[in-house]
């Protein structure tokens, strides 16, 4: 099937700039050379030596560490563009990617954007208006507030509709600035923890809520449109494994749908996104509750983290078709291809599954990653790389397809099995012990809290009783041989040591006294929920660290009176005193 047909007269680009990084960067840069386009790469101080910066054509520096200094700076971005005589830019995913001040500022320079207009990211980067879309098509809903609420306006929507309710960021995406209620003591608390994620990635803190469907599947719809008014949509997603609404496990087609299902939301996400004026790849998102009801989520207007397993299932480039579309292209009006075989993504994260999934950022002192047969690795990190603490903790995507679920899922645990990272804790333990669950394998009885619920004392007694050794210090190690009855062991001990720590291993804490309370991560002190010499209860949130784009809230460990030891905006070590309560 031929995917486009020429346009009259294409926009021709020459010259990419690549307004992101890490893997997603290195992606995109494939794809130029594929496309026989030029890239251009940015990158902040803590990038400086990684591999998409190395990849580019071009590479410039953005002189900072912080997001707000780099990868937010759309000044410097734009800058950047003029000066490397780029054509266009490509956002990726994250960052400025659903920024429609950012994009109307590239179409204001003269450069293509590779994504939709700035009107349509606007309108369906507010999700309330974006409810309003899907209303208007007949797409299905929860109730939810017609509008912005307050703190007080969402516990009145709590009592009136029932719990649990969604406090959702009325702008952005990627599960920040979302909290779930299931309590009415909590609204407050999570209203003001949404507010303050949104307004930190999204520069808005608007929120509205919703109801929360019960032990719901999160289903997407890849969805791709040109610039006369063709949309296709590319089959179905689940991504119903989360933590924290961060996905960490993707596959298409969604498993275990009634046809009926599958249809609903293959035309809601078609009719949604021709009703928006929609352009270029982009996902049209859903909740399906265990009981069947199915539920307009959102419009993600860019590329997803997850598009990989769409193309391994449909053989569609997704990235050069995006460029193509920006150029003018058209796309052939003959029949969608139908999903072939069944693929499977894996996100490899800096985070330790042993400490409530954690950020663990530092040194990869090892990066062995697998191949062979349906085997593709999407990576931002080699051996010697850094994961820094200041952004994601996403270091790779492993993508496994085959013929059949069942075959994907085979290469799945082969590949796993062969995947090594040393240097940083990793999620890898995680995604091996769920290939362990019938939940998952056999009757997929998974959903979005899964991880949380269902699958909480299963995967701590699994990590309990597979420890597996990785530093997070990256000091020599001493390593060693064993073999046992014709098998080969390998031991990689810190020098001086003779035992073996988990994989999932964090690093030593700064010391501190018996009364102090320490940060649990790397990361910023954002916020204190109480005053300094202020009597707490054992349990109470006493502050609130921000590190790799996740809230961490910290706990008073005892009763007492506190004293700050660290003020907000401090970045600190793990371990490191925040506090002590006396």
């Amino acid at each position: 099937m031929t995917l486009f047909t020429t346009a009259p007269d294409p926009r021709p680009i020459r010259r990419i700039l690549i307004a992101n990084r890490g893997e997603i960067a290195l992606r995109i840069i494939r794809a130029c050379r594929d496309e026989g386009i030029e890239s251009v790469a940015i990158y902040a101080d803590a990038d400086r030596d990684a591999l998409f910066a190395r990849a580019a054509d071009q590479a410039f520096a953005l002189e900072g560490d912080k997001p707000a200094d780099t990868y937010l700076n759309a000044e410097k971005i734009l800058a950047i563009a003029a000066r490397a005589g780029a054509d266009a830019v490509h956002p990726g995913y994250g960052f400025l990617s659903e920024r429609a001040e950012f994009a109307q500022g590239v179409m204001d320079a003269g450069l293509a954007w590779i994504g939709p207009d700035p009107q349509v990211i606007e309108a369906l980067g507010d999700k309330i208006e974006a409810r309003r879309i899907a209303e208007s098509v007949g797409a299905p809903l929860v109730a939810g507030s017609p509008g912005p609420v307050d703190a007080a306006q969402a516990l009145a929507f709590a009592r009136e509709h029932g719990l649990p309710i969604a406090i959702k960021a009325a702008h952005g995406g990627g599960g920040r600035g979302m909290k779930v209620a299931w309590k009415l003591e909590e609204v407050e608390e999570l209203f003001h923890s949404a507010t303050r994620e949104a307004v930190t990635a999204f520069g808005r803190g608007e929120c509205f809520v919703e109801q929360f469907l019960n032990r719901p599947r999160h289903i997407e719809a890849q969805v791709l449109a040109d610039r006369h008014g063709t949309v296709k949509v590319l089959g179905t997603r689940d991504c119903s494994l989360q933590r924290r609404n961060q996905k960490l496990v993707e596959e298409a087609p969604a498993p275990f749908l009634e046809p009926e299902q599958t249809q609903r939301i293959l035309d809601s996400a078609r009719d949604i996104c021709a009703k928006a004026g929609y352009s270029g790849a982009g996902t049209v998102e859903f909740l399906l509750s265990e009981n069947g009801t199915l539920s307009f989520l959102e419009v993600n207007t860019r590329l997803q983290v997850e598009h990989p397993v769409t193309e391994e299932t449909t053989g569609i480039d997704l990235v050069r078709a995006m460029i193509r579309v920006a150029a003018g292209a058209k796309l052939a009006d003959d029949s969608t291809p139908a999903p072939r075989g069944h693929s499977i993504e894996f996100r490899i994260n800096a985070e330790d599954p042993a400490r409530g999934f954690l950020p663990t950022p530092g040194a990869v002192t090892l990066f062995d990653a697998p191949s062979g047969p349906g085997v593709r690795m999407d990576s931002g990190i080699a051996t010697g790389g850094t994961v820094a603490a200041s952004f994601d903790s996403m270091m790779a995507k492993l993508i496994v397809t085959g013929a059949t679920r069942t075959e994907a899922l085979a290469r799945a645990k082969r590949a796993l099995a062969e995947f090594r990272i040393e240097g940083v804790a990793s999620v890898i333990p995680f995604h091996r012990a769920v290939l362990k669950q019938a939940d998952f394998i056999n009757t997929f009885r998974v959903h979005t809290r899964w991880i949380e619920t269902d699958f909480a004392e299963t995967l701590s007694a699994e990590l309990a009783a597979h420890p597996r050794v990785a530093a997070a210090d990256p000091a020599p190690l001493l390593r060693m041989a064993i073999e046992i009855d014709g098998k080969r062991h390998e031991l990689g001990l810190p020098q001086g040591f003779l035992t073996a720590a988990p994989q999932s291993a964090a690093p030593t804490p700064v010391a501190a006294d018996a009364d102090a309370v320490t940060a649990p991560v790397a990361g910023t002190l954002t916020l204190w929920q109480v005053e300094d010499g202020a009597d707490v209860a054992e349990g109470d949130v006493i502050a609130v660290m921000e590190a790799m784009k996740m809230e961490t809230r910290i706990e008073a460990p005892k009763a007492g009176r506190l004293s700050r030891l660290a003020d907000t905006g401090t970045t600190l070590a793990y371990g490191a005193p925040i506090a002590r309560i006396s």
